[in-house]
């Protein structure tokens, strides 16, 4: 059986992040030939142009580690009604320089939890909008606009019984839309 390593985006650098908590209590709904690896982003430097030819060491990291993985997995909070600033950087970083790209054709899904009732509804529109651009193929359905609530999270840190169902169809969608699309 093929084992499928999942570069996993969280799109907050807070060390509290509920899209941190969020990856991390996915994992055991995965099945166990699916390995998710969180990609540090928050050593970037500001993506210039002018770097392009030379980039930093923490730039090639990540370029390295988008390339090796065989699908990705963001997890973004909303900002002013798009994505934060430092998952547009890596984005950025690990895009360029032009016909250098390490994103096309992984295949992504994406979430993310917010407290504000919408979730994060535009910020995942808007990296649909990137991730199309860059060549990523992205899970359609079902969509997780998740809100953060009392019991998301039991005490151990784990998806609450009230979510369960509904995150468990979710990363099964996913973890046969990344088949499909690894497979072709």
């Amino acid at each position: 059986m093929k084992n499928y390593d999942i570069a996993v985006i969280v799109g907050s650098l807070r060390k509290d992040s509920l899209n941190r908590q969020l990856a991390d209590a996915l994992v055991p709904l995965a099945p166990p030939e699916f390995v998710f690896r969180q990609v540090q982003i928050s050593d970037l430097p500001l993506y210039n142009q002018d770097d392009d030819s030379n980039p930093v060491a923490s730039v090639r990291r990540l370029k390295s580690e988008i390339k090796v993985a065989d699908a990705l997995l963001f997890l973004t909070p909303e900002y002013n009604r798009s994505i934060p600033g430092v998952l547009k950087n890596a984005l950025d970083h690990a895009s360029r320089p032009y016909g250098q790209s390490v994103w096309g054709g992984k295949p992504a899904g994406i979430l993310g939890v917010s407290v504000g009732a919408a979730g994060t509804a535009l910020a995942q529109q808007h990296l649909r909008n990137i991730l199309a651009f860059l060549d990523v193929p992205t899970l359609g359905q079902p969509e997780a606009y998740i809100q953060a609530k009392e019991g998301l999270f039991d005490e151990e840190g784990h998806i609450g019984l009230g979510s369960r169902q509904f995150l468990q169809n979710w990363m099964d969608r996913y973890v046969a839309w990344v088949v499909s699309v690894s497979v072709g």
